[in-house]
């Protein structure tokens, strides 16, 4: 969603890196080029405006003027000011003192509410609610069927006294079903409402009509973050019209330029509680302000990474993978795959890579990077004997055409195979030992050449050009001189912190991922 945002930005802080002082006119220039990114990025003038300013103030005063590395001074400054422009602190639900709660959904016609209050739902009960949807939708052709489809796969009943498509009371339905949530004691009620193409009358009179027969604890404004400035239009007039306590993104996954999540916060005044980043009903998560500005400047967003992780891992399993992983234990081709599978259950490994801090920087590698090479690694190895998966030293050259047979593949691309195990097991194993700095498995993943999306061809490609170290010089002048170069370096590089920057050094070069200071718990992704 914020790919074109996040390269802008991108380009506009590598201009200051390397600059030791911020001039009036360096200020003024990198104010205008991030308010062309943002306009580009159809975030509402009144926001770009506030946010502009604050960022032109803030740069202009002494904690940048005086810092050693302006260029991190400045980065840190735009991404407090974008943290506060997508809301500050991520707000819990206001949960009601006397259950049900009751959770109204409102917006346009095609926003995804039906398909978000399974999500809701889901996302309820696995918080440890017993949560209730309500069919208040009786005017959009199969809305009815379509919520009872969702709440069956996501787990939650469904109220659905009223077949719908255009039969039936929805005020009555939705105050039926708040009375049935309270006399079989469900503690959570998600209504969701009919919608229009557009703002209309109508539409917002049987809202309003919803919302007094149900009183509900929020009402969830459901927007549709592919629609632009229109998002900010049709946020205003629910606002007028009907009042809403919270926003949920949709459709956050899209290749929109995502200018309405950057809007409406400043706009309406009402925080953005949940968004919506794919069509499962496990896309779905808290929107916290701090992780998605650290996604729009590509620093990442591992504590969500982390939070994933840990309900899709087993523990057990974790803890054995980390023996393995250790050294303690052998780590074989079985041992690989069933991570392999771990790893998917996390979801998409595009967007799961995504998360990861400088990835912005291969987004064409991992926009390359073919999901179903999993499942072709899967099959090789399921076509290897127990022997095989366990030692694959005794792998030789008829044992590896008759893998190559049954799985369908060609026997390069069982050597490519066993090549890359090798060089996955050694970083993961180095990872480990490490401390858990890094996501495990992501540099080895099969078809990846060592890169996300990279392959074989971009192995070559992306491989970083050698560098030679070069000798002291034998004047003593220009040796002393040498020695102060590298001390004032030394002592520029001291004061950043490694990757802050769009995970690039002081002079541009990538960082280790092992010395990235990564959250609390993350080692937990080792089983340790």
């Amino acid at each position: 969603m914020f790919a074109s945002l996040s390269d802008r930005l991108t380009a506009t802080f590598k201009n200051l890196r390397g600059k030791g002082r911020l001039s009036e006119a360096d200020v003024d220039k990198t104010v205008s080029e991030i308010r062309r990114a943002l306009l580009d990025a159809d975030v509402a003038v009144p926001a770009v405006r506030a946010f502009t300013n604050a960022v032109r103030e803030r740069a202009s005063s002494a904690e940048v003027s005086q810092a050693l590395n302006p260029a991190q001074q400045v980065l840190k400054i735009v991404n407090e000011q974008l943290i506060e422009i997508l809301g500050g602190e991520a707000r819990e639900l206001n949960l009601a003192k006397r259950p049900p709660t009751v959770i109204m959904l409102a917006g346009l016609q095609g926003a995804g509410k039906t398909t978000l209050a399974g999500k809701l739902g889901k996302w309820l009960r696995e918080q440890g609610h017993t949560p209730l949807l309500v069919a208040s939708d009786l005017q959009r052709p199969n809305a009815v069927t379509q919520l009872q489809v969702v709440g069956s796969q996501a787990g939650v009943p469904v109220w659905a006294p009223e077949p719908g498509n255009g039969v039936g009371n929805p005020v009555q339905v939705a105050r039926s079903g708040v009375d049935h949530a309270r006399q079989n004691y469900y503690d959570v009620v998600v209504v969701d409402t009919a919608g229009r193409l557009g703002v209309d009358a109508e539409m917002m009179q049987q809202a309003a009509d919803i919302r007094d027969a149900t009183q509900p604890d929020e009402i969830l404004f459901v927007v549709d973050a592919m629609i632009g400035q229109d998002a900010v239009t049709t946020a205003e007039a629910f606002r007028d019209g009907v009042g809403f306590t919270g926003v949920v993104l949709s459709k956050l996954d899209g290749d929109a330029r995502g200018g309405a999540a950057l809007s409406i916060r400043t706009i309406t005044g009402q925080p953005v509680l949940f968004a919506s980043t794919g069509e499962k009903l496990t896309d779905f998560e808290r929107f916290h302000p701090d992780r998605m500005a650290s996604r729009i400047l590509d620093m990442g967003d591992l504590l969500t990474l982390i939070e994933q992780a840990e309900k899709a891992f087993d523990e057990k399993q974790a803890a054995e993978m980390g023996r393995k992983l250790s050294g303690e234990d052998d780590f074989t081709l079985q041992d690989f795959m069933d991570y392999m599978r771990q790893l998917k259950q996390l979801g998409s490994m595009k967007k799961m890579l995504g998360m990861m801090p400088g990835m912005g920087q291969m987004r064409e590698q991992l926009e390359n990077f073919d999901e179903r090479e999993v499942d072709r690694v899967e099959a090789m190895i399921n076509s290897m004997t127990p022997a095989e998966r366990a030692n694959p030293k005794i792998i030789n050259g008829s044992r590896r055409s008759r893998i190559a047979r049954g799985s369908g593949c060609t026997v390069s691309d069982i050597n490519g195979l066993l090549d890359r195990f090798d060089q996955a097991k050694t970083m993961m194993r180095s990872m480990a030992r490490g401390g858990g700095r890094g996501m495990p498995g992501m540099g080895g993943m099969p078809g990846m050449g060592g890169l996300p999306g990279g392959g074989k061809k971009s192995k070559g490609r992306m491989a970083p050009p050698k560098r030679t170290k070069k000798g002291k010089s034998g004047n003593p002048a220009k040796r002393a001189q040498q020695e102060r170069e590298a001390a004032e370096r030394a002592a520029a590089a001291s004061q950043g912190t490694p990757g802050s920057a769009f995970g690039l050094g002081q002079d541009g070069d990538a960082v280790d991922p092992s010395s990235l200071q990564l959250p609390a718990g993350f080692d937990k992704m080792f089983g340790r």
